[in-house]
This record gives C-alpha cells, sequence and structure tokens, in this order.
C-alpha cells in the first residue's frame, strides 16, 4: 500500500504489473528459466569462493531489513543441495535480521565475490538454529557462532554483471580517496544525539569492537 506522502510527491505512479511490463518489458526464455530450486553444484562452487553476503528480512506486517554478513571465503555451511546455514557473530546485538525471521520466515540473500560481476541470489525460508554441531563446523579463531540462520532453499540464480559494470564497484580507479569518505564516528554522533560522547569516544569504541569482537 502507497503512502499519502509518495503519492503527494509524485504524479505519475506505477501501480500494476501491466503498467512495470509495458515499460520495462518481460523476460526472455534464459531468464525464465534459470531458477533452480537447489544447491546444484554451480550454486555449491559460488558458495565456497563468497565472503560476503547481504541478507533481507521482513517483519509480520512487511517491515523490511537489509544487512551484510561477511566471513572468511566460503562461510556458508552447506548441510545438503536444500539447507545452508549462515553463522551469526558478534554484532552490535539489534538482532534486526533474527528478530523478523521470527516472526516471517522469508529470506532472500545476494552473495557477492570480489572482482565478479555476477552474483548468486537464494530465496528461502530461515529458521535459528542452536545446535551446537552444526555451529562448531563454522568455528573461527576458536569460537563457534552464536546462533546459526538455517535456510530451506526454494530458488537460486545467477543475476547479470551489469550493475556492477555500471557502478564501477570492483574498479579502483573509480574509488573515492579515503580521506573524502564519511566518518562512521561522526554519523554516529550527530545521529545518537549522546552528550556525554564525543566523536573521537565513539571511535575508539569502535577500533576496540573491530579488533576484540570480530569471532
Amino acid at each position: 500500500m502507497m503512502s499519502d506522502m509518495i503519492t503527494s510527491k509524485f504524479s505519475n505512479i506505477v501501480s500494476t504489473e501491466k503498467d512495470i511490463e509495458s515499460i520495462i518489458g518481460t523476460p526472455g526464455r534464459l531468464v525464465d528459466n534459470k531458477v533452480v530450486n537447489y544447491l546444484d553444484e554451480h550454486c555449491q562452487r559460488f558458495l565456497s569462493l563468497s565472503p560476503f553476503c547481504v541478507v533481507a528480512t521482513a517483519d509480520k506486517n512487511g517491515k523490511c531489513d537489509a544487512s551484510p554478513r561477511g566471513d572468511k571465503q566460503g562461510f556458508p555451511f552447506i548441510l545438503d543441495k536444500k539447507y545452508l546455514v549462515l553463522p551469526e557473530r558478534p554484532g552490535n546485538r539489534r538482532t534486526d535480521s533474527m528478530r523478523n525471521i521470527i516472526e516471517n520466515p522469508h529470506i532472500g540473500l545476494l552473495f557477492f565475490i570480489p572482482g565478479m560481476g555476477e552474483t548468486l541470489r537464494i530465496n528461502g525460508k530461515a529458521t535459528l538454529i542452536n545446535d551446537a554441531h552444526v555451529l562448531e563446523k563454522m568455528m573461527e579463531k576458536n569460537k563457534a557462532p552464536l546462533l546459526g540462520i538455517a535456510i530451506e532453499v526454494e530458488e537460486c540464480f545467477i543475476h547479470c554483471a551489469k550493475a556492477f559494470k555500471r557502478s564501477g564497484l570492483w574498479d579502483p580507479s573509480s574509488w573515492n580517496e579515503k580521506e573524502s569518505l564519511p566518518s562512521a564516528a561522526q554519523m554516529l554522533t550527530d545521529h545518537s544525539k549522546l552528550t556525554d560522547m564525543t566523536k573521537d569516544d565513539i571511535q575508539a569504541i569502535l577500533d576496540k569492537d573491530y579488533k576484540n569482537r570480530l569471532y
């Protein structure tokens, strides 16, 4: 359902599937036929080389969240052709994705391999697990994950590289100089409005967290 605020800002709303198809068109046979419902050897090979993914979830009301997950190359634990598990490492304890999964099991995953433009999309249903014999298989630095996100695979397909080609994401010559990047500590300072904490205090917290709480 569109909000009144959105409809007040824009005058030409696209609101039906027919409208979308009239503008974008319809997929060809290759796109229509590229989806599989299990982790075949190609999907498993892709996952074995991926150190990063984005996890998309939504709560019972459809409120969405997308969260990054990164670890050593090949970090997803593949149980079999229908199930994989993502390790839940120490984070900021907001647990947005996990709370959503409890309310709504539907999940979308987008896996990346550095330098490769194509990505792997996996959709399915998720469950939080605390099975020690599974979590131990994802041990890093002698520490098992706090929990696991187990995914029952419903759809897998490769996504083309156009977004990466347009963005130049993997091209270092397109990157901004580090000095010009936004300061996370400054953003946190301004957003949190905690009067007893300075930018330097928050930067120190971040530095300590990155050093001591990756696993």
